[in-house]
Parts: structure tokens; C-alpha cells; sequence
């Protein structure tokens, strides 16, 4: 039934095969660099910590000397100890150098004061509550590969060892432009036969969401000239194009013909719902991406294929989101020939609901839903069933 239409995984792996990723490359400061992609990988150029340091708040000393100690010095976090005496303790704080000769930390909560002196209620084991020099990293050890997306945890391991800069490629320029007569923007008069364009909000925000300097080019008018001087603007100043509509051979659509006469195209038919129409080509030195007009089948085909196709361009060699095995808490009892992408909510449950209708043209699913259910051709399901799972959590990234 789906002859002569490629299946998801082959188009995604022919769209991946042509993505490649920006060779310019920016050192950015350590504190803005979240959310980027890394260029070269990070070593560290010290032992973190750098010095043995206390674990605890409490009293550094020497095992053999004893439950009864005076106490002989205060180290606080930031300063350093001088070496501790025969029978004495240093009262000794959170992230302290350890003081030559201390073998052990006894935290606060063992000990009770007399006077000068403290006393150990519980005998310390060797090397208690003491952090190594180097115990979490050592010096020239990868601490970042490349090709990682800098995580707020990932900016500040690059700032525990002192990276004031990171080497990062710089950000993927995606060009957005609609077409259709037909479209307005909120705020205009919707005359008889006109809707909002709602797809500009979508895509512009994915692309955002995506880490993407995004320029866009706004609606352009429903004509060939038009819509080739689009193409070659966007050619110019962007890495990636991506349309939503006018990809058909209708009078009206001039996307085809124009990325035809600009630079070359491809057409894909496939075996997928929502979606099934794709466009991919090249315009210059710029790939292009053409997707459905219809809103939720622009939107899931931008995760499905553009999305993958971003994040290669950004330089990530792994871009496939994580599944989740989930419950479904519904029925599909008559599933399409074509893979289906059903939009999805995690209930009070544990499980996933429906949104009733599953029509690629209700908008509502995708901003009622938490994810999408990646269901196999033709696959029925029954209450209970484990499904596949791609939760919007993942897809966003």
C-alpha cells in the first residue's frame, strides 16, 4: 500500500547523509557558552581539587594522638593551615586545605568541647572526610568532548578547572520564509478566505528552540519572481531554508519551480501521517527544506526531519531522541498503512492519553499534547499496550 513512498528512516537517513556541519568556529566566554555546540574537546590544566580539603565542618587531626586534643588553629575555607602540632586538632571548615601532618576529618557532630580542647566521641577511620588532591579530576584529563551540547553543568565543570573561553561552532543561520496569499498576520482585518499564519510562530520558535539565529524573510507573495528572489536572499545569508507549503503542483505553488530554477530539488513522498510530502534540496550553497502548509503536519515534520537535520548542522554527531517505553491508556484500533505520530499527554497515571482527534489540522493536539506516540504501520493498540514515546523534552533538544 505504501509503494513508491519512502519509509521515515530512509528519508531521515538520506536528508543526515547531506547535512554537515558549520566550519566557522568562535571562542565564546565560558558564562555565555550554555546551550552551544563544543568545537574541540577540554582538558583540564589542574587537579580539582587542587589540594587535599575537608569534606566537613570539624576538627582535622592526627589518628594517633588520640579521643582528647587542643585545639591548636582555625582554618577556614580559603586560607591555609600551618602544619598540625602532636596532640592537637585544627578546627577546620567546609572545602579548608588539610593541614600537613592531619590524617583524618572528625565531623562536628562526633566531637563535644571542654575548654580548649575537643573531644572525639567516635575514632576516625584514615583519610575520613578528607577530599583527595585530584579526586574528581585530574590534570590532562577530558573533562568535554567535542560536538557536546554545553549543558549549564558542562560551563561550570569548564569553570571548576579555570576555562574562561570555549571553542564553539558558531550558530546555524536558518532562513524562514511562507508562502500564500491567503495568509495574514494576528492583528490584520481576516477578510473571507484568509487565516492566520500560524506556522511562522511554530517554525520560528522551533528554530529558536533549536539554538538557531533565525532570519525571518516573513510571507511572500504567491508569485515565481517573488518567491525566487526569496530563495536567493535566504541563499546568500543563510546554512538551511526551511518553507511550509507551495511544494504541490498547483497553479498557486511556486516553491517547486523556484528552488528548481535556483538550484536543484528533490521531492519525497513518505510513508508517514501526519506529513508525507517533503522537499530537500539546495539553493547555492544553502540546504533546503520544504514542508507541509498544513500546521500540525509542518510542525511534526520540523521534529521528525528538520530537527535532526539542525543539530548535524550544528556539529552533534548524535541526533536520534531518546524513546520511552509508555502505557498507553487508550485504543487505536483502525492505524493507518503509514507510520503515525499520535499526539499524546501523560496522565495522572502514569500512562498517556489520546487527544480525541487525531485530524492534522487541529492545531490544539500539539499544544495539549506532552509528546508523540511513534506507532508502527499498520499497528493497532490496545488499552495497556507499551507504546514508543517521544516526549516533547526530548524532541526540543
Amino acid at each position: 500500500m505504501n509503494q513508491g513512498l519512502l519509509s521515515v528512516d530512509e528519508a531521515l537517513e538520506r536528508l543526515l547523509a547531506e547535512a554537515k556541519p558549520v566550519p566557522e568556529v568562535e571562542e565564546v566566554p565560558t558564562l555565555e557558552a550554555t546551550n552551544r555546540i563544543l568545537a574541540r574537546a577540554q582538558r583540564s590544566t589542574m587537579d580539582v581539587p587542587p589540594m587535599d580539603n575537608s569534606a566537613m565542618d570539624g576538627y582535622a587531626v592526627r589518628i594517633v594522638d588520640g579521643a582528647k586534643l587542643r585545639i591548636g588553629q582555625k582554618i577556614m575555607a580559603g586560607s591555609v593551615g600551618k602544619p598540625l602540632e602532636p596532640g592537637t586538632a585544627a578546627r577546620i571548615f567546609t572545602g579548608a586545605p588539610i593541614p600537613p601532618g592531619a590524617d583524618a576529618v572528625v565531623m562536628q557532630e562526633h566531637t563535644a568541647i571542654e575548654g580548649e580542647h575537643v573531644v572525639l566521641k567516635k575514632k576516625p577511620k584514615p583519610g575520613e572526610w578528607v577530599r583527595r588532591i585530584g579526586s574528581d579530576v585530574r590534570k590532562g584529563a577530558e573533562i568535554l568532548p567535542a560536538g557536546k551540547r554545553l549543558l549549564p553543568q558542562d560551563t561550570g565543570l569548564a569553570a571548576s578547572v579555570g576555562i574562561k573561553t570555549l571553542p564553539v561552532f558558531r550558530k546555524v543561520r536558518l532562513g524562514l520564509f511562507f508562502t500564500g496569499d491567503e495568509l495574514v498576520m494576528p492583528g490584520e482585518p481576516l477578510a473571507p478566505g484568509r487565516i492566520y499564519n500560524s506556522n511562522r510562530f511554530t517554525l520560528r520558535g522551533l528554530g529558536e528552540v533549536f539554538g538557531c539565529e533565525v532570519k525571518d524573510y516573513g510571507i511572500v507573495p504567491d508569485t515565481l519572481e517573488a518567491t525566487r528572489d526569496a530563495l536567493r536572499r535566504a541563499a546568500q545569508e543563510c546554512d538551511v531554508i526551511v518553507t511550509s507549503g507551495g511544494v504541490s503542483v498547483g497553479e498557486a505553488d511556486y516553491v517547486k519551480p523556484a528552488v528548481e530554477a535556483e538550484g536543484r530539488l528533490l521531492m519525497w513522498r513518505i510513508a508517514m501521517k501526519p506529513g508525507r510530502p517533503l522537499a530537500f534540496g539546495r539553493v547555492g550553497a544553502a540546504a533546503f527544506i520544504g514542508l507541509p502548509g498544513n500546521p500540525v503536519s509542518s510542525f511534526v515534520t520540523f521534529l521528525i526531519f528538520v530537527r535532526p537535520f539542525l543539530l548535524r548542522t550544528q556539529g552533534l554527531s548524535q541526533t536520534a531522541p531518546k524513546i520511552i517505553q509508555a502505557r498507553a491508556d487508550f485504543e487505536w484500533l483502525e492505524p493507518d498503512a503509514r507510520r503515525e505520530f499520535l499526539r499524546v499527554k501523560w496522565n495522572g497515571q502514569g500512562g498517556l492519553d489520546l487527544y480525541p482527534t487525531q485530524d492534522s489540522a487541529v492545531l490544539t493536539s500539539t499544544a495539549w499534547a506532552d509528546g508523540l506516540v511513534d506507532n508502527p504501520a499498520a499497528h493497532a493498540i490496545k488499552e495497556g499496550d507499551v507504546v514508543r514515546f517521544l516526549p516533547y523534552s526530548e524532541l526540543y533538544w
